[in-house]
């Protein structure tokens, strides 16, 4: 079996999804691993979709490129990932919730006392919001997998640390973990 990392991205319209599964259905492709949404009036796409062993991925590329072009969108791409192992991945342990009125650096500053610390980001979403007045609030929601053993006092100080060099808000929860 063989893994494809597909993106695209274009001005929002109903059919962009089914256009793109469309293609990946006719070239033996099951959409494993998904996000989708709106940013700015564009449709985002990314997938993770796998294939059988003798896939054409130039076909699979002409395809996507060719929808690409229908639906006028500013970009598609596919690119084969190597294997891995789902059960390695990081499991979320907390929520964070950052906000503040927005300027550059948020997002560094957060996910750089995150890096330090050795957490790992397994979801992150920003969104610009009006304001009461006429400055935009910046919202950022993070959900992390902290490592096994390491103390969230210490995280949780370091990141309000950087929040304050920021002068937004930080909230810090752990995640609730729903079993299916």
């Amino acid at each position: 079996m063989r893994h494809f990392a597909v993106s695209a991205i274009g001005r929002d319209r109903p059919g962009i999804v089914a256009a793109v599964s469309e293609v990946l259905l006719r070239n033996s492709g099951n959409i494993e691993d998904s996000q989708m949404t709106i940013l700015r009036g564009r449709f985002t796409i990314m997938l993770v979709v796998s294939t059988a062993d003798d896939v054409d991925q130039r076909r699979l590329d002409s395809d996507l490129s060719e929808v690409g072009e229908r639906l006028a969108l500013d970009a598609v791409s596919v690119n084969e990932v190597s294997e891995f192992e789902p059960e390695g991945e990081p499991q979320a342990s907390h929520i964070l919730s950052v906000y503040g009125i927005d300027h550059p650096g948020i997002v560094h500053t957060v996910t750089s006392a995150l890096a330090g610390q050795g957490v790992n980001i397994t979801d992150l979403t920003t969104r610009l919001v009006a304001g009461k007045e006429a400055e935009p609030i910046y919202a950022m929601m993070l959900e992390v997998a902290v490592p096994p053993k390491t103390p969230t006092v210490e995280i949780e100080a370091s990141l309000r640390e950087a929040c304050a060099r920021e002068g937004v808000e930080l909230t810090i929860r752990p995640l609730e973990q729903d079993t299916l």
